[in-house]
């Protein structure tokens, strides 16, 4: 079937306003019958490591904002009553702010994007928005924000989306594709004081460049004799010589080594001749984030040229996206080709050693490097200013990756010029952060009733 035209783009996204108005998705109740959240949080314990679900409910617990981290799939069950467009694009799924982030681009330069894409998907680009205009209203008044302030910042994020999509729509197919951020994007976008501006920019640049694998040699290894190996420090890593005696850990060694050797055939060859190079030297298994902990999640050691050559890279297990339960399921039979193959659609640039595997016969995993000038905001602290600043470069970047995969015309004339969307978005931010806080407090309810045990994290 042929492609449609640029005016048949922006009628068909004129039709989808008119069947779906903007005004719609300021809309937020429960629906009901609604899932008891603290039910859908235990039902995804019961396929994770049980010796880490307490260590993820301890880190759930430290706030509102920490809670929402780890509810994809609660909020993926409620948006799947709201209002659609009908406009589909590779979305992330669990797009809230703390899931972007600085790394390294193939050529050594500090891009930003979104980074994790455990939930990838495609379907409707207003999921992805709603979670992360969301994020930023929870954030603000996790910070004591006032109320309008949380409700400018929250607007600021469908705006900079709304006004981004305008310009990719407007580009060739080639200069969207290649477009991205880097460090003096931020600059030419920032409106604060440009010396405090500067200053905030360097000390993150070299907070992201120091985030190596000789860094992470240093804090994640100690020097047995003469040589390195994975430290123990519980409950955030472990090497697989310490694990709890149920597990066989000669089998699982040998499972991974042959997991590795499976993952460099998903690698174009100079990315796999490269890899070659190095020699596994030890394997762990480490804690990330919030609402990952409990999934399988490795750190693979190797050795290039020698000790001062190291090369660390995660093996971070994917199970069907939360998504699937109410869009349609992935093509790929490997949910780490899912993460993969979204990841490398949404994201500008990606990491050159990305790539896929799974157990025989058992979990799928995907595979990318674990330090490589990773850089993040810090979320517990911040002004408002500093925030909105936030917001319209997470909308921004959101926008590229919504239009790299879907049909930016179609989107942009669905928003329209006007700031109808953005008040909506803000009503319903404010309307489902209260309704997160009713869950977080039911959340700590059953921690206190003894329902979901919690670590102790001092």
């Amino acid at each position: 079937m042929a492609a449609r035209t640029v005016d048949e783009n922006a009628e068909y996204g004129r039709t989808a306003r008119r069947r779906t108005p903007r005004s719609s998705h300021g809309e937020w109740a429960p629906a009901p019958g609604r899932a008891d959240p603290v039910g859908l949080l235990e039902e995804q314990n019961a396929t994770r490591l049980p010796w880490l679900v307490p260590l993820r409910h301890a880190r759930m617990r430290v706030s509102p904002f920490t809670f929402y981290r780890g509810t994809a799939r609660i909020m993926a069950a409620d948006l799947a009553s709201t209002p659609v467009s009908g406009l589909d694009v590779q979305i992330g799924g669990d797009a809230h702010l703390s899931n972007f982030g600085a790394y390294a681009s193939p050529e050594r330069k500090l891009v930003f994007d979104a980074n994790d894409f455990d939930e990838t998907l495609r379907g409707p680009w207003e999921w992805d928005l709603k979670r992360l205009a969301v994020s930023f209203t929870i954030a603000g008044q996790n910070l004591g924000f006032p109320r309008d302030d949380c409700r400018e910042i929250t607007a600021h994020v469908v705006r900079a989306y709304r006004e981004a999509m305008a310009s990719f729509a407007a580009m060739g197919f080639l200069e969207l594709w290649y477009d991205h951020v880097d460090v003096d994007d931020l600059r030419a976008a920032a409106e604060m004081d440009r010396a405090e501006l500067d200053r905030r920019i360097s000390r993150f640049q070299r907070r992201a460049r120091s985030k190596t694998s000789l860094q992470a040699l240093r804090k994640l290894t100690v020097r047995v004799d003469g040589g390195h190996q994975i430290r123990s420090d519980p409950p955030v890593l472990f090497p697989m010589r310490d694990l709890p005696a149920e597990y066989d850990v000669p089998e699982l060694e040998a499972a991974a080594l042959d997991a590795l050797e499976t993952y460099k055939t998903t690698l174009i060859d100079d990315r796999r001749w490269l890899l070659d190079r190095y020699r596994v030297i030890d394997i762990g298994v480490k804690v990330v984030g919030v609402g990952s902990v409990g999934t399988r999640c490795l750190v693979a050691l190797l050795e290039g040229r020698d000790q001062g050559d190291p090369l660390f890279l995660q093996i971070k297990e994917a199970g069907p996206s939360v998504l699937e339960e109410h869009l349609p399921k992935s093509p790929y039979d490997n949910h780490g080709r899912r993460v993969v193959e979204g990841q490398r659609l949404i994201q500008a640039q990606s990491d050159i050693f990305l790539g896929w595997t799974e157990r025989p016969g058992g979990a799928h995993f995907y595979v990318r490097q674990l330090r490589d000038w990773k850089g993040s905001v810090d979320v517990e602290d911040g002004t408002p200013d500093e925030a909105r600043f936030y917001a319209r470069l997470c909308g921004h970047t959101m926008a590229r990756g919504h239009a790299r995969s879907g049909d930016p015309v179609a989107i942009r004339a669905y928003m329209g010029k006007g700031d109808s969307l953005d008040l909506a978005l803000t009503t319903f931010s404010e309307a489902y952060a209260a309704q997160n806080q009713d869950d977080y407090d039911r959340f700590l309810a059953a921690i206190a009733d003894g329902r979901l045990e919690c670590a102790d994290t001092g």
